[in-house]
């Protein structure tokens, strides 16, 4: 059955990934924009550099051009930050984007944007899911046949708007002047076009790495983690670069690594920034974050006299609640993140060349602005624990959480703390604050078939025991 997470809907190459499934989910969307009477805009669709991506492509296409939606197909592979902006820009019903982002290379998906260039929530893919289990025949047209009649035709130049909106934000006068050495690691991944016209348009010198089309990802997972990242981190250091950038398969996440090759964590990256746009920018305003991303942004927008706004584990609650109360930043633990007035998702094409900006301006390395900011704060180290879900585990998990969310569950029917936490929230999984600002969450991924735990404390250690703590209390479920 076709099921879609908070990233859209995932699936093994091969295995559930196949043309099949992929038309199915196409037909779905077709029913949904002929039965809504949203037929009078066409769907753009975007793919990565994956196995499999661009022919998923043209799969969807002919089945949206069979049913009589006109298609805009892109001609070479795009971030999907780019389908996001395009479905804004021109004011669209739908966008797709073929990827699985930052999954294994065995694994393939797609993502369906909505007006305004937004994640589709939940009632969208819902109704995708009930009718790919409905779904008859169905109808598709000649790819050939579909061109020459311009039902599906292809964008020329898709990228200009998207680049002119973000050069338009930046101050690339002060880039300029400042003129930095970049490393880029593109990751094999769809974003090396946009973010080198970027930073050859603000005339930095920019080097890349991995920016060659591998299936495999040269052997890593595409998510710019510490661990993928420790090669840039070498050649940063080692080549005297003032900054690395990494950014994943389809472009939404964003790594960073300073001049001393040290790595600026997901969370570091949200705090800088947040504070950059406050303090040098001037764009006040709250901060939204998901409940598995640093404390840490709390303070400092308390500090600053602002809110941070706390929301589920997927990107489209993030920009539903910036929109609600006109947030400057939001953004997640897992290295996605937008700005006020840009687009409803992830960007970190735009959210690297902010970070170079903000480097230039204030003439600090991330690694000092974020120690002062800890010192000034108070210091928080996350850590995470991923482990395979067990056949039924998953199941026993949300059945536990949901009654966690009824309020069913006591305290002796949780692990066990000391100190004791304070307050309990369920909205997502199962999250436990401490009086101290620290808490432990666990949760089912919304992406893979992963078990995730995340920490957040002073010290690592405290971290990592409240981990063991919950690691030790799942093994008795």
């Amino acid at each position: 059955m076709i099921r879609f997470g908070t990233g859209g809907w995932r699936a093994e190459i091969g295995k559930d990934f196949q043309m099949a499934n992929i038309q199915l989910i196409a037909q779905a969307l077709s029913d949904r924009i002929n039965d809504l009477g949203e037929s009078d805009k066409p769907v753009v669709i975007g793919y990565d550099r994956r196995f499999l991506s661009d022919t998923a492509s043209k799969w969807l296409a002919v089945v949206l051009a069979g049913n009589g939606i006109k298609v805009w197909l892109l001609p070479r592979s795009a971030p999907t930050p780019l389908i996001m902006h395009i479905v804004k820009k021109q004011g669209l019903h739908y966008g797709l984007e073929v990827t699985a982002s930052h999954n294994p290379s065995n694994y393939n998906g797609i993502k369906v944007i909505v007006e305004e260039g937004r994640d589709a929530p939940v009632s969208v893919t819902e109704n995708l899911e009930r009718r790919c289990s409905e779904a008859g025949h169905i109808q598709t047209i000649d790819f050939e046949a579909a061109l020459r009649c311009r039902i599906i035709e292809y964008i020329r130049n898709p990228f200009n708007d998207f680049l002119d909106d973000i050069l338009a934000i930046l101050d690339v006068e002060a880039i300029r002047r400042a003129g930095p050495r970049l490393l880029f690691d593109s990751m094999h991944g769809s974003s090396s076009y946009p973010l080198n016209v970027i930073f050859h348009t603000t005339r930095c010198t920019i080097d890349q790495i991995n920016g060659n089309k591998d299936a495999f990802f040269g052997g890593m997972m595409p998510a710019p983690t510490e661990r993928t990242l420790q090669m840039l981190a070498f050649q940063v250091e080692a080549g005297g670069y003032d900054l690395g950038l990494g950014i994943d398969g389809d472009g939404d996440r964003l790594g960073i690594i300073d001049s001393n090759g040290e790595y600026i964590s997901a969370n570091d990256i949200l705090v800088l920034l947040y504070y950059y746009l406050h303090e040098y920018k001037g764009w006040h305003g709250p901060v939204v974050r998901n409940l598995a991303t640093t404390h840490l942004l709390d303070r400092v927008a308390g500090a600053l006299g602002e809110k941070c706004y706390e929301v589920p584990v997927g990107f489209k609650y993030i920009s539903s609640k910036m929109d609600e109360v006109d947030a400057v930043l939001g953004g997640e633990s897992s290295g996605g993140l937008t700005v006020r007035g840009h687009i409803h998702g992830k960007d970190s094409i735009y959210a690297a060349a902010l970070f170079v900006e903000m480097i230039c301006k204030t003439g600090l390395t991330p690694s000092a602005m974020i120690g002062d900011l800890k010192a000034r704060f108070g210091n928080s180290v996350l850590v995470e624990y991923n482990a395979p879900l067990a056949d039924g585990q998953k199941e026993s998990l949300q059945a536990l959480f949901e009654r966690g969310k009824q309020g069913l569950l006591t305290e002796k029917e949780l692990p066990w703390f000391e100190p004791g936490y304070v307050r309990t929230n369920f909205i997502d999984g199962c999250k436990l604050y401490f009086a101290d600002d620290s808490f432990v969450i666990c949760r089912p991924s919304g992406t893979e078939p992963l078990l995730r735990i995340f920490a957040e404390a002073a010290e690592r250690e405290q971290a990592e025991a409240y981990i063991e703590i919950w690691k030790a209390y799942l093994k008795k479920l």
